[in-house]
């Protein structure tokens, strides 16, 4: 694929987020990009991405519906003609609602649905709407954002959050082998601890415990997701590539 690619990234409303990380790094190497965010704030990143000779544009849109999902698809084709690489990063949290997390033996099934819908049904559907034009292209990279929480470690007190990661894994998997034979790689990361606007104090203070002595960055996680989206990882689909500075399989903690 030596052609000026079209690339979607999803949830990249945060100036200090992996998303729009990723939507740099992807534009700055000549894709256009498509970024979505739930409210009017992904348009100050455009901004931010066309200042530096990248060619962007946003929508708004609820990606835990099929509309939302099939708009932003619509809009990258009615652009940019197709779309060849699907960065899905939405989830954790959304500005224009509260999140809900609790233990297992404490979180409403509101709050089950929400959180599952947040982070796994939103990866579902945005890659349901672009896999027909990969298909009919012969060519189309995916790259999922998942966490080290759920598919290699958990904390307490999120089960939902933990669930719909691990989820996002399986989901990446089994449409590997669902779009392998039609030019399609499917891959997804796992970040730990990484230093965005929304880290706590407490989370900034783990990640300076793990073996790396210090969160990650989201640009270290962009790098990452230009990787699997580049023709270098073309034989590379259904993995995990974990971003955690080490910390999942330390076996010495508190020393």
């Amino acid at each position: 694929m030596t052609a000026q690619r079209v690339a979607i990234i999803t949830g990249a409303g945060s100036a200090h987020g992996i998303g729009f990380a990723a939507a740099r790094r992807l534009g700055l190497a000549g894709d256009r990009v498509v970024i979505t965010s739930t409210t009017d704030r992904i348009f100050e990143r455009v901004s931010e991405l066309k200042a530096v000779g990248i060619q962007a544009e946003g929508v708004v849109a609820d990606l835990t519906e099929p509309a939302g999902a099939e708009a932003v698809v619509a809009r990258a084709t009615d652009l940019f003609g197709g779309v060849d690489l699907l960065v899905n990063n939405a989830g954790m949290t959304s500005v224009s609602d509260s999140y809900a997390s609790g233990a297992v033996d404490r979180l409403s099934l509101d709050g089950w649905h929400a959180s599952i819908d947040r982070n796994l049904t939103t990866t579902f559907l945005m890659t349901r709407a672009v896999a027909g034009l990969m298909r009919a292209a012969g060519y189309g990279r995916i790259v999922n954002v998942s966490s080290v929480s759920g598919p290699v470690a958990a904390y307490g007190g999120d089960v939902a959050y933990h669930a719909a990661k691990a989820g996002v894994v399986g989901l990446t998997r089994a449409a590997a082998i669902d779009l392998a034979a039609a030019g399609i790689t499917v891959n997804a990361v796992a970040p730990g601890w990484i230093d965005t606007a929304s880290a706590s104090d407490y989370e900034r203070a783990l990640g300076a415990a793990t073996p790396v002595g210090r969160s990650g960055t989201a640009d270290e996680v962009a790098d990452a997701i230009a990787f699997l989206a580049g023709e270098g990882a073309s034989y590379v689909t259904g993995q995990l590539i974990t971003i955690d500075g080490a910390n999942s399989i330390s076996e010495e903690r508190g020393t």
